[in-house]
């Protein structure tokens, strides 16, 4: 037992996480009751219709690690040490904690499982201001938004290289929010730098410019929207006009290496990342 004695004094001591230090955890348990009572009349016309999974994921989240909602006690069968470890709720998304989990097995899974050994490219698809209304109130459409990066970006990839039966290696993820989680749907593409052919050869792309692609998503969004009756010709006539074409784009600017297996994984987490960082939050608890 000398050996298990001599490892216990050397292993990093448990230290269970504590939620109530979270400036997060004070601001949701003072004011999220009040925000529910007040969503219809003061929010819901900026924000839409109030989903109840939002009361379902802040109630698990404000139970995250609170060992006195249920815990696990953990014992090794040699040594006997042990020590209580406290439910999480696995919340993604919303838990600071728990998504951090979540994004570092994503990370892992693309890096380990998923991703060809080619050069890599992250794209980022974004629409413009005045069209992110109708994907607040229709989460749907959301996917079909995803759709439209895919089916312009594999488009794009083909002309460019000339084939027509190129396969693209694509994995892409919505976000919904962007600085200080306003509603900003965009769509994250880690995709590889080029084409498949059905037998394993892969052509690299050239540098070249993406305002084509741009075009290419802008033409698809507009026929979807319009395919779901959101829009009209009129609108679309609108839409076109040079102060609004701008925010349709495309941007591509990080390019990773075959071998660059860091780089593989930092892009992974960063399109899976939460819309918020608890160190980017004060909470003034005099003023609430």
């Amino acid at each position: 037992m000398e050996h298990v004695d001599q490892w216990l004094a050397k292993a990093e001591q448990y230290h269970p996480r504590m939620p109530e230090d979270s400036p997060l955890w004070h601001l949701l348990r003072e004011h999220f009751v009040h925000f529910v009572y007040d969503y219809n009349n003061k929010f819901s016309k900026d924000y839409g219709f109030y989903r109840p999974v939002i009361t379902e994921v802040v109630n698990d989240y404000l139970k995250c690690g609170d060992i006195k909602k249920g815990f696990a006690r953990v014992r090794c069968p040699d040594c006997h040490h042990e020590y209580l470890l406290a439910f999480s709720c696995r919340g993604r998304w919303f838990c600071p904690s728990c998504h951090a989990k979540k994004v570092v097995q994503f990370g892992e899974l693309l890096r380990e499982n998923i991703l060809y050994p080619v050069p890599h490219r992250q794209y980022v698809f974004s629409i413009p201001i005045i069209l992110r209304k109708y994907f607040l109130y229709n989460r749907k459409l959301l996917s079909k938004l995803c759709q439209c990066a895919q089916k312009s970006l594999l488009t794009f990839l083909r002309t460019v290289l000339g084939l027509k039966n190129g396969i693209l290696g694509s994995v892409m993820a919505i976000q919904t929010f962007g600085d200080y989680a306003r509603w900003h749907p965009h769509i994250h593409s880690l995709t590889a730098d080029g084409l498949f052919r059905p037998n394993g050869v892969f052509y690299v792309m050239p540098k070249v410019s993406t305002k084509p692609l741009a075009e290419l998503f802008r033409s698809e969004v507009l026929k979807m929207l319009k395919k779901e009756s959101l829009i009209d010709d009129k609108f679309i006539a609108m839409i076109l006009k040079r102060r609004y074409t701008s925010g349709f784009s495309v941007d591509n600017g990080v390019r990773i290496a075959k071998d660059d297996h860091k780089g593989q994984t930092n892009v992974a987490q960063y399109i899976l990342r939460n819309p918020f960082s608890v160190g980017k939050i004060t909470y003034n608890s005099s003023s609430g």
